[in-house]
């Protein structure tokens, strides 16, 4: 079994009121203590609901790993009567598959046999690893941005908890947080506690003064040593750093925290207020203090930048993904080539599942990225980018549902495999960039022998198209994270 990371209960010490790290503030303390209490009520909740039935606001029947006996939870997992897709353009048709311990124990022959194993029968159904969003925000995703600046945290974190198991029953079994609050999240997947998927976390995202992460008013410039911290850096959202040492600081703050990678946001965005599109945030010391502290703890950084002078900034500082980047012209992907760096993008089309923004000056930032998409996907095949892919959906709680739908856009640009390549096997080979701090050691999106066993079982053929993934509800049937089955629906 996997080794899930477990982090130590915060304890309130005081400190002297001069120099003092915020981290440590009361104010903080208080706040990391009321978001257990409201994960732990949570617990008490789940517990007291019969086996089978329903988690809260959920519409799918799932089959919950925690409310079954232990014995039935790590009884082994023989499937068969399958046909597998493993990355190929062709199902394979002569296999069946062990699952023991919660990893890919052994592909076995179609009439195999394992005594005392669970035996599913899918039907001649699709057997493929789990999905990976690897741009997925698990606590602003499904909140509107007014909520996310001024709800109750606990309020935030019940409705990411929701949507948490919803996101498992799409499919995804796996997604890379690039910033929010989700250390406790996290850690209420991997006790049991909720229903989810595994979630790399980058805990806050860092920005500097004026950045694509500084949600501050303006009544709340200038910003002084009396002044507390802004309700985003509160909840952990997003971090304000300047000057390397601020940004060392932060860096480290997340990673004792708990972050698997580290992500800064170096350009401007669609989203946020105070910043124009064509900035360039941070500068290259800056970005390399952040580089050089997560190096020192076995891990990378990743950034927000769409620009060529953003990215390349980047690169040189040693930055090894690059989010979005839509911006990007031919001798900055050269760039990317040449330093073997990851391009984690998204299909950003401004069409019905984009993001809603309700003033012109984002839609106007949204169209020019729109315009990118399509440029990017061909700069990313012609140069041969290590690419990934994610939906980056944000403060948009009905296009949530969409998260299937938006991968199986991108057969426009890509075979039906390979687009199911790069949200399994690829996303995988990215989120194994974190090195020492995997928080979930062993392979994810294969199907081979040892890799963690996440699967779907799907009534769909991947290898001709992906409209399947449009109604995850119908159409996956089966949902195993960990060995553990979390959907089983024939």
């Amino acid at each position: 079994m996997p080794a899930y990371s477990r982090h130590m209960p915060t304890h309130n010490i005081e400190l002297p009121p001069h120099d003092r790290c915020t981290c440590c503030s009361p104010l903080i303390q208080d706040f990391h203590q009321r978001m257990m209490i409201d994960l732990s009520q949570r617990d008490v909740f789940s517990h007291l609901k019969p086996k089978g039935a329903r988690l809260p606001g959920s519409n799918v029947s799932t089959i919950s790993a925690r409310s079954t006996d232990a014995g039935d939870a790590m009884r082994d997992i023989l499937l068969t009567n399958i046909r597998l897709f493993d990355g190929s353009p062709v199902l394979n048709e002569q296999v069946s598959l062990l699952i023991k311990d919660g990893v890919i124990n052994a592909l076995l022959s179609v009439n195999a046999t394992v005594e005392g194993a669970t035996v599913i029968d899918c039907g001649r159904r699709v057997v493929m690893p789990g999905l990976i969003d690897a741009h997925w925000h698990t606590t602003l995703a499904a909140i509107t941005e007014l909520d996310a600046m001024s709800a109750d945290p606990g309020y935030i974190h019940l409705i990411a908890a929701r949507e948490a198991e919803k996101t498992l029953m799409r499919g995804f079994t796996t997604v890379r947080d690039p910033g929010g609050p989700s250390f406790a999240l996290k850690r209420a997947i991997d006790e049991g506690v909720v229903i989810g998927p595994r979630i790399y976390p980058s805990g806050a995202m860092i920005s500097q003064t004026s950045g694509h992460g500084d949600f501050r008013m303006r009544s709340e410039v200038p910003r002084t040593a009396l002044r507390s911290l802004s309700f985003a850096e509160q909840i952990g959202a997003a971090e304000i750093a300047d000057g390397d040492a601020e940004v060392l600081r932060r860096t480290r703050e997340q990673l004792m925290l708990g972050a698997s990678q580290i992500k800064l946001l170096a350009g401007g965005g669609v989203a946020s207020i105070h910043d124009h599109l064509d900035s360039t945030q941070f500068m290259e010391s800056e970005l390399k203090m952040a580089v050089e502290a997560a190096a020192d703890w076995g891990t990378y950084v990743m950034v927000h930048a769409y620009t060529p002078r953003s990215i390349q900034r980047a690169i040189r500082a040693g930055v090894k993904s690059i989010e979005h980047g839509q911006l990007a012209d031919e001798e900055t992907v050269r760039m990317m080539a040449d330093n073997d760096i990851w391009w984690s993008l998204q299909p950003f089309l401004q069409d019905e599942d984009a993001n809603v923004y309700p003033d012109p000056v984002r839609r106007e930032r949204q169209r020019v990225v729109a315009e990118g998409t399509a440029r990017a996907y061909e700069f990313a095949q012609r140069f041969n980018i290590k690419t990934a892919w994610g939906t980056d959906v944000l403060f948009n709680p009905e296009k949530t549902a969409s998260q299937g739908r938006q991968l199986a856009k991108l057969t426009r640009f890509y075979a039906p495999n390979e687009v199911l390549n790069m949200a399994t096997k690829l996303n995988g080979e990215l989120l194994g960039l974190s090195g020492l701090r995997n928080p979930y050691p062993g392979k994810i999106g294969q199907i081979e022998i040892g890799a963690l066993a996440d699967l779907l079982v799907v009534d769909g053929d991947p290898t001709k198209n992906l409209e399947f993934l449009d109604d995850p509800d119908r159409n996956i049937a089966v949902i195993i994270k960990d060995g553990k089955v979390y959907k089983k629906s024939f």
